[in-house]
């Protein structure tokens, strides 16, 4: 009974982490299963202990008193609504859309609470961006897919941060990771690396609707759907040859814009939120540990890991290049007024990594190898073989004592035997 119920357990968690799908028709009529993004299957308790989720949202009912129930409307509705919002990207509706939309406005509605209080974190910096490179605004709800804006989201095949970046694609892009640092997870830097690649992606395509997929499945998957469409250059006339993700990529992202905006028509409530303190950087270029600044400047270690995502341990290597660090200002000008004791303190039990170490010399080992050794005084007609036996060893281990490579052996020499 016990093997059976661990089995059940681990088939149990298997199953908590396998693609889920839904079932729709798609733009040929036909009936199929197509996947839902990883991250809308993320639950709300996870979401909800995410750091600036803990100490800056909460629920206020006093503010939202919508009935929490879900109003359903005809197709013409959602229609209307969709080409109301002021987008550049095309917005259509379609049966796949639809069930997205029922899917945010349904069982993921208390998620989009949690993602309307977190957009007031993030949203300025992700339309900063975009402004940057003269992007759509509206570009600013993909991380609502990629990563349901939980900033340390990491999918099943590594993608990391709110934007997602693989491994691969975010050096590219400039985001530096190592064992210590993994820029993907810095919510600035990731941002400004996808808008780059945003653009990169429009450069290709010149379709919106192509650059999302090509975001999700990468631009060689989406070229080979191109060519296996006749070279069909629109995301809807390639949808069949795309992956089952991409097929609701899209779609998904079309019902995240819609959501976003006419949220209310759904009775849902944003969670309030309370911005953080205000926040400054500071250029280290010594090595740091965050214990340090802690101790120092009066900021807790939750707080100095929410404000520097990026970094991996606790250890901010400042001796390997110039790297960032984030504090309230009022932390920051602790650490400014403290200077160099900040970098001192408790620095020799902190940092415990040798940077050298003493290796025995050879002449020290022969030294320690020689101790109690015996030697004897080899006589006329002595052979290997006698004083082997003389000495209880082995003609082998004399050879090797004293560098003989055959027999031969001289009178009125010392040979060592031990």
């Amino acid at each position: 009974m016990k093997k059976i119920f661990i089995l059940v357990l681990f088939i149990t968690s298997l199953n908590l982490h396998a693609q889920q799908s839904i079932a729709v028709t798609s733009p040929s009529g036909n009936v199929e299963e197509i996947d839902i993004p990883e991250n809308m299957t993320l639950s709300i308790d996870s979401l909800l202990s995410n750091w600036h989720a803990k100490n800056y949202l909460s629920i206020s009912p006093e503010d939202c008193n919508y009935e929490d129930v879900n109003p359903t409307y005809p197709d013409s509705i959602y229609i209307d609504r969709l080409s109301r919002i002021p987008t550049i990207m095309e917005m259509p509706y379609n049966d796949i859309v639809r069930k997205f939309i029922d899917m945010y406005s349904g069982r993921l509605r208390k998620s989009v609470s949690y993602m309307l209080g977190a957009s007031n974190f993030y949203m300025p910096i992700f339309e900063q961006a975009l402004d940057l490179y003269n992007l759509p605004y509206e570009l600013k709800y993909l991380p609502i897919i990629e990563s349901a804006l939980n900033p340390t989201a990491v999918s099943r095949q590594g993608a990391t941060g709110l934007w997602q970046f693989m491994l691969g694609t975010g050096k590219i892009y400039g985001l530096e990771t190592n064992s210590l640092i993994d820029e993907r997870r810095d919510p600035i830097k990731a941002t400004y690396a996808a808008a780059r690649y945003l653009n990169d992606l429009y450069e290709a395509f010149q379709d919106w609707n192509l650059v999302i997929a090509a975001y999700n499945c990468g631009p060689g998957t989406v070229n080979k759907a191109i060519h296996r469409a006749n070279g069909a250059r629109d995301y809807w006339s390639i949808y069949n040859y795309l992956p089952k993700e991409t097929r609701g990529y899209v779609p998904a992202f079309i019902a995240a814009n819609y959501i976003m905006n006419y949220y209310c028509d759904h009775n849902i409530c944003p969670m309030d939120t309370q911005l953080p303190l205000a926040t400054d950087t500071i250029h280290i270029n010594r090595e740091l540990h965050f214990q340090q600044i802690s101790d120092l400047c009066n900021i807790d270690l939750e707080s100095l890991h929410a404000l520097n995502p990026q970094y991996k341990t606790e250890i901010i290597p400042g001796n390997s290049g110039d790297c960032i660090l984030r504090l309230p200002h009022a932390a920051l000008t602790a650490f400014i007024d403290a200077k160099d004791s900040v970098y001192t303190h408790r620095a020799d039990e902190l940092f415990t990594k040798r940077r050298q170490v003493a290796v025995q010399q050879p002449a020290a080992r022969a030294a320690a190898s020689t101790a109690g050794a015996k030697y004897y005084k080899i006589r006329r007609g002595d052979t290997l073989s006698e004083i082997a036996e003389k000495f209880g060893t082995s003609v082998r281990r004399l050879r090797s004592l004293n560098g003989i490579r055959g027999n031969r052996i001289t009178a009125g020499k010392s040979i060592r035997v031990r």
